[in-house]
């Protein structure tokens, strides 16, 4: 393919696209399995209810805050542009480097493995057959994107129907067939101080709803951004608050509190219990299509980062060219599957995800900051949308994203320490970019 000229990627992506994207994002491998972490820590049914929606509510405030910056800034790059324009283009090319390096590569390599992991219940394979399979995916997925952005768009509003789609029918099905009972949700009120088990239950449910950012990174090719991109976010991430919502209390219909803060595969353990043998075969299938997906998106929006880096000559100019015919920044797209498959080969995906973990909600942090220190600056505050509730909440939201910062740190200090090492070794990098 040629891949030389245009450097501007057109906007083709309707608000169901941009909605879909978000949704499919968010909506991945952990909604089949931190029901049963929030279980574990809670033990009764009204703080696994309060600590999804306060999770949830705190997600959506995030989404709410950075849709303003979208408003004003509706370019290719996302929280590489907010934080560039609100900090130094230093804290930008930061963000950058830690996605390219990491963030977005190793996410990208995971959940290709978790999906080959799932595709081994159908088909039996060894340590290698994973690999292949999670790296086949990955490279089937950047094709599929390099043909255009609607091509990509309409495979992740398939998937994401699809998804949710399954999850419902799980949910539906947990409550009509036999085999649940409302005394599962006893106890309602726990029996014992919840200070810091509500603490770890919130991490884990805030790491689920992790995803809504996506959208802003191709918002530069999001149809009248004004409107369209706000409203993605806030739609997108009501939407999932409502389904996380519907599975949990369907885990609990039908799974004892006790039983389901012990089980290893909780959503598969429902439905064993509701459907049998074939339970099992039904919930693996919904995690091989959560996690395509979620994929989909992740591979769709990240190249946008470096293509917007790159143009402004802050990383590989070639990674700036976009494909005269399919108007997709192609040579990201490679270069993005090229490390994730380094990744899934080396299996150091996990490790290398939980050293930056802290990074990503500094990040997001920062970017609510901008917030603030946009609407300070007349030239910048403009736009059709503000941020409803300003100023609490993106307060709110920069508060709970700080304090997973603080933890990440103290309960892993060394991941923490490597990862501020991978964040800062992008400062070399951006003195020799940024050079006369």
């Amino acid at each position: 393919m040629e891949t030389t000229t245009p450097h501007e990627l057109p906007r083709k992506l309707s608000l169901l696209d941009a909605t879909m994207i978000n949704v499919g994002s968010m909506i991945g491998s952990g909604i089949f399995l931190v029901p049963a972490t929030i279980a574990l820590y809670l033990q009764s049914s009204f703080p696994v209810f309060l600590v999804w929606i306060v999770g949830g509510i705190v997600s959506l405030f995030g989404a709410l805050s950075v849709a303003e910056l979208g408003v004003q800034m509706p370019r290719a790059g996302g929280m590489y542009v907010y934080l560039k324009e609100a900090y130094s283009p230093l804290w930008g090319f930061l963000y950058g480097w830690a996605a390219f390096a990491v963030i977005n590569t190793a996410s990208i390599a995971a959940v290709a493995a978790t999906f080959a992991t799932y595709m081994g219940y159908f088909f039996p394979m060894g340590p290698m057959g994973i690999k292949v399979v999670a790296i086949s995916s990955i490279v089937f997925l950047t094709v599929i994107n390099c043909f255009g952005v609607k091509i990509g768009a309409r495979v992740q509003n398939a998937f994401t129907f699809t998804k949710m789609g399954a999850l419902l029918l799980l949910v539906g099905m947990s409550f009509v067939l036999s085999g649940g009972s409302v005394s599962n949700f006893s106890p309602v009120l726990p029996s014992i101080p919840l200070a810091g088990p509500i603490v770890l239950a919130m991490i884990a449910v805030l790491w689920s709803y992790d995803g809504w950012i996506e959208i802003t990174y191709v918002a530069g090719e999001v149809i009248n951004p004004q409107r369209n991109l706000p409203r993605a976010l806030a739609i997108g991430t009501a939407i999932v608050i409502l389904v996380y919502l519907l599975v949990s209390s369907a885990v609990m219909y039908v799974l004892p509190m006790q039983e389901a803060a012990h089980s290893q595969l909780v959503l598969s353990d429902a439905a064993v219990k509701i459907l049998g043998t074939g339970g099992a075969v039904f919930v693996s299938l919904a995690v091989v299509i959560s996690t395509f997906g979620t994929n989909n998106g992740f591979i769709f929006a990240s190249p946008r980062i470096y293509y917007a880096m790159a143009k402004e000559g802050l990383f590989f100019s070639w990674l700036a060219n976009v494909h005269p015919k399919y108007e997709t920044p192609i040579p990201s797209l490679i270069v993005q599957a090229v490390l994730a498959c380094v990744f899934i080969l080396s299996g150091t995906y996990d490790q290398l995800f939980t050293y930056v973990v802290f990074g990503s909600f500094l990040f997001y942090a920062m970017s609510a900051g901008a917030v603030f220190i946009m609407r300070r600056r007349p030239s910048a505050a403009t736009g059709s949308y503000k941020t409803w509730g300003y100023p609490l909440t993106p307060a709110l939201f920069i508060a709970f994203s700080l304090y997973l910062v603080v933890s990440s740190i103290i309960e892993n200090p060394i991941d923490s320490l490597i990862g501020a090492g991978i964040i800062l070794i992008g400062v070399p990098l951006y003195l020799y970019w940024k050079k006369p």
